[in-house]
């Protein structure tokens, strides 16, 4: 549905994105991470024809950003991280005017207006002035008016900003609904989001691609595991025992009221380590109080690929 190919795009001397290339299948829901100022932002904008690239090729449905740029802008629902909104004017009369902008009339126009009304939670304040609204009830509207014309493309950057936990839930929920029959790239810095909506990851630092796949792709790839390991055993004992442990390296320890020693391991790779562990627990004769492994979550990854 979106194929990018060698884009580049300079501001000046200044390169913001630098010869990446992607793609992007239909009903699929790509998250794009970065930090700021990797590229992201300039990316969606030349995606959705706001900006032309200075290099490369850009095509959504087989158009190409250089010349097809109305057609482009006819298929994609664009939410912009600040909303663009008419504060004077009511919710309603806006969602109405930007459907009219959208091409639709009539009866279908309705429709369409109760369906997004109804999507993202807006009847209680469709009398209402857009400038009355809190934050994340703008956003809602914002993401309505992306939808109105119910497009096969969404390009959603920080769709939950402003929401409180619930909404964000719902608004996760209806990502992820929407994902099913459209494609979404979604930006966001709220990595637990990411987890919860996208079937894909990218992420772009310095404006260049630094890692491509699914969240337990990129997780088993640049993450390892962390293990959480309980005993009742003398400190210098245990930690003498586990360097014998081939990749076991002791984060941190101490030792609870009770005298258990709490330990918190890492390790490379994903080999599940718990039964050498528990092999050891026993022929040392030792009292096993916790053994847990946690993955390292996308947040670490990220951190791993983006500090440079």
């Amino acid at each position: 549905m979106i194929e990018v190919r060698e884009l580049t795009k300079r501001y000046g001397s200044e390169v913001a994105v630098d010869r990446i290339s992607f793609t992007v299948r239909s009903g699929e829901v790509l998250g794009f991470l970065g930090p700021n100022g990797a590229g992201k932002t300039t990316t969606m904008k030349v995606i959705t024809c706001y900006l032309p690239p200075t290099e490369g090729t850009v095509l959504v449905d087989g158009l190409d950003v250089r010349h097809d740029s109305l057609a482009i802008r006819q298929k994609i629902g664009y939410l912009p991280e600040n909303t663009p909104l008419y504060p004077d004017m009511v919710t309603y009369d806006y969602l109405e005017f930007m459907a009219a902008m959208r091409g639709l009339d009539g009866a279908a126009r309705r429709r369409r207006l109760a369906e997004v009304i109804e999507v993202c939670g807006l009847g209680d304040v469709l009398t209402k002035r857009i400038d009355a609204l809190s934050k994340g009830y703008r956003q809602r509207v914002g993401l309505a008016q992306a939808m109105v014309h119910d497009p096969p493309i969404l390009i959603l950057d920080e769709p939950t900003s402003g929401l409180d936990p619930n909404q964000i839930v719902e608004i996760r929920s209806l990502i992820k609904t929407l994902g099913r029959e459209k494609t979404v790239i979604l930006s966001t810095h709220i990595l637990p989001e990411v987890q919860a909506s996208c079937d894909r990851v990218l992420i772009i630092h310095r404006g260049r691609i630094v890692a491509d796949g699914t969240p337990d792709e990129l997780q088993s790839a640049h993450g390892g595991q962390r293990i959480l390991f309980g005993v009742q055993a003398p400190e210098p004992e245990v930690r003498s025992a586990l360097e014998r442990v081939d990749g076991v390296r002791v984060e941190e320890a101490r030792t609870e009221s009770d005298g258990t020693l709490l330990l918190r391991l890492s390790a490379d790779g994903q080999k599940d380590l718990r039964p050498e562990l528990f092999r050891l627990v026993v022929e040392r004769g030792w009292t096993l109080t916790e053994l847990h492994r946690e993955r390292v979550d996308l947040e670490e990854v990220f951190r791993q690929l983006t500090m440079n």
